[in-house]
């Protein structure tokens, strides 16, 4: 059975090399023509010997995405990107362009576990994880494609990055790579729906990336009815863990906050959230809820989410 070549690391395509009897410069070239260039195939990796291309083809493939649906918005230019994988399942990467640079927002699996009552990429369930090279592709395809250099990555598509950890821990090694596309740990972020191990993992490695973390409730009888992950993690564990990351990497979390009606938006979630987050270094992002036609749930009114800002603000966040 052929091996992934694009998830490996340039240390482990070093050490294939010596092991196939090449120079040990060979793994160096092979890794960006994968990283930097995009490479497809091992035909395009020219400075390699014709033998040397055809025993890599017999041991590795190299995953390429087609598109399956492209959509721009005519408002501000932002593309959404329907990629096909090579085993016919779908995944979707957004493009945005600000004036800081051009940001791309990831998936991390096909489908999703969790069960967020008003998230739709939940609804079918998870069909698998992304590997290294999947979550790398999006990257390099959405870059190949617009014509655009991406600055900035956020791992906020389908999935939950730390439900398939060791996987995304190996593609931000890979696309930090000096070697590679060499986008730093601080223009990266991650979201999390709340998985406490995965949160302790990151503190414990103490990577620059920025922590999001999707709260949505202040309390865990609220959280619970619209998130199952809160049964196993709720708030309290949660908050705690966050400000152990915190403490070990200095690094402000941002709380991700979606505004639905009558469910998270009064007056007292927002008096509550202030005192949950006191003494924490966060940002907290309210959201507008999307509508989706499966879910009974529906975004607060402008006046709801204007009050809940007022009252966050005038407590200091």
């Amino acid at each position: 059975m052929r091996e992934d070549i694009k998830s490996m690391t340039l240390e482990e395509l070093t050490q294939a090399m010596k092991d196939m009897g090449e120079p040990a410069f060979r793994g160096r070239q092979i890794f960006t023509w994968l990283h930097q260039r995009g490479a497809g195939s091992f035909e395009e990796m020219t400075n390699l010997s014709k033998p040397l291309r055809e025993k890599l083809e017999n041991i590795y493939y190299i995953d390429v995405l087609r598109v399956a649906r492209k959509q721009v918005s005519r408002l501000d230019g932002t593309v959404k990107y329907l990629w096909e994988l090579m085993d016919g399942n779908c995944i979707e990467t957004v493009l945005m362009q600000y004036h800081h640079g051009n940001t791309v927002c990831i998936s991390s699996q096909v489908g999703c576990r969790m069960g967020c009552a008003f998230c739709a990429s939940t609804i079918g369930g998870k069909i698998r994880d992304l590997r290294p090279s999947e979550l790398l592709d999006q990257v390099l395809f959405t870059q190949r494609d617009s014509g655009k250099t991406i600055s900035n990555i956020v791992l906020m598509g389908i999935g939950e990055p730390l439900d398939n950890l060791d996987n995304v821990l190996r593609f931000l090694e890979l696309v930090n790579h000096r070697d590679g596309l060499d986008i730093g740990m601080r223009h990266i972020s991650l979201s999390t729906c709340g998985l406490v191990p995965g949160i302790k993992r990151l503190g414990e490695l103490k990577l620059q990336l920025t922590l999001s973390v999707s709260l949505h409730a202040p309390d865990s009888e609220t959280r619970s009815r619209i998130m199952p992950v809160n049964r196993a993690y709720p708030v309290e564990v949660l908050l705690e863990a966050c400000r152990d990351y915190y403490e070990a990497t200095g690094r402000r979390i941002s709380f991700e906050y979606a505004m639905i009606d009558g469910v998270n938006d009064s007056p007292d979630c927002a008096r509550l959230l202030l005192r949950r987050l006191k003494g924490l270094p966060a940002h907290v992002n309210l959201i507008p809820l999307n509508e989706v036609a499966e879910s009974p749930l529906h975004p607060s009114s402008r006046q709801a989410v204007q009050q809940f800002q007022r009252i966050l603000e005038e407590g200091g966040l």
